[in-house]
């Protein structure tokens, strides 16, 4: 893992192991089937879920700073803890939390390559046990908005000439076929279709078959051959941030890109505005 541009944030199987019983480190597992922690997950690792830790359902938002420092001490972790976070899908929530986590400025995150597939293919065990730690005091960071985009920014820079934007959808969602996938119709919008402008890179492309990283030089070359270089100002978006995180964490940190924002609004806000533009 030492070719990508921060090899630090992967970890494998045998880093797992030999950290299960560190102090200093926690395991967070975040699914998108919420059900999967349950089953059995890595011994000492905390339950994210997505529908009731880090959502704002009167805002449509994440929830604040505030709330943000209460999850964590709740889960026992300091702003020294070293966070390794992983799932299910490719790590496609786990990039998600990794996002997030840099918004409120964790200094030491870290994502189990290939999740949860990778553990269970190197035969590794689950428990059932659901672990209790003493609270902590956990300070966040003011959300950094360099990493977080907005639809107004996004309708003002639609013809900025360093701007691109990356559609991390399925090719059928990116061309209007689909208006949402057929299993999150919760996630669809009143029009189909594609950001004017935005190229099309779907967020799984990123991944082998196993479930962990591609090469840097073939991540590099899935961006360079639609046109997004280093130098760019980069904003990925997908339905609701979570695809499109996977494809910033893929641009910022295994790449070394260094202006990348996610539009976690994505095609839910900006399919449904009106008279937001669209292209077919």
């Amino acid at each position: 893992m030492s070719e990508y541009a921060r090899p630090e944030v992967l970890v494998d199987v045998n880093w797992v192991e030999d950290h299960l019983q560190d102090p200093h480190v926690r395991f967070i597992e975040a699914d998108e089937d919420v059900q999967l922690y349950e089953v059995g997950h890595i011994s000492g690792a905390v339950k994210l879920d997505w529908n009731v830790d880090v959502q704002n359902p009167l805002t449509r938002d994440f929830i604040d700073k505030e709330g943000f420092e209460n999850l964590l001490s709740r889960w026992g972790v300091s702003n020294d803890t070293t966070i390794v976070l992983y799932g299910d899908r490719n790590n496609w929530y786990a990039a998600y939390a990794f996002w997030l986590f840099s918004l409120y400025g964790h200094a030491d995150l870290r994502l189990f390559n290939g999740g949860r597939a990778t553990w269970e293919r190197a035969g590794k065990a689950y428990t059932q046990e659901v672990p209790s730690y003493e609270r902590t005091h956990y300070q966040a960071k003011e959300a950094n908005g360099n990493i977080r985009a907005f639809r107004d920014e996004v309708l003002a820079e639609l013809q900025a000439p360093n701007l691109r934007l990356v559609d991390v959808r399925s090719p059928q969602e990116y061309s209007g076929e689909l208006i949402a996938m057929p299993s999150y119709p919760q996630e669809g919008a009143q029009r189909a279709g594609h950001i004017p402008g935005a190229k099309s890179i779907p967020w799984a492309t990123g991944a082998r078959e196993d479930g962990t990283f591609k090469s840097a030089d073939e991540l590099r070359k899935l961006y360079e051959d639609k046109g997004i270089a280093t130098e760019n100002d980069v904003i990925t978006y997908c339905r609701i941030g979570e695809r499109a995180a996977y494809s910033w964490f893929i641009l910022t940190q295994l790449l070394g890109y260094s202006s990348v924002r996610n539009y976690d609004g994505s095609w839910t806000e900006w399919g449904s505005l009106v008279r937001s533009p669209i292209e077919r």
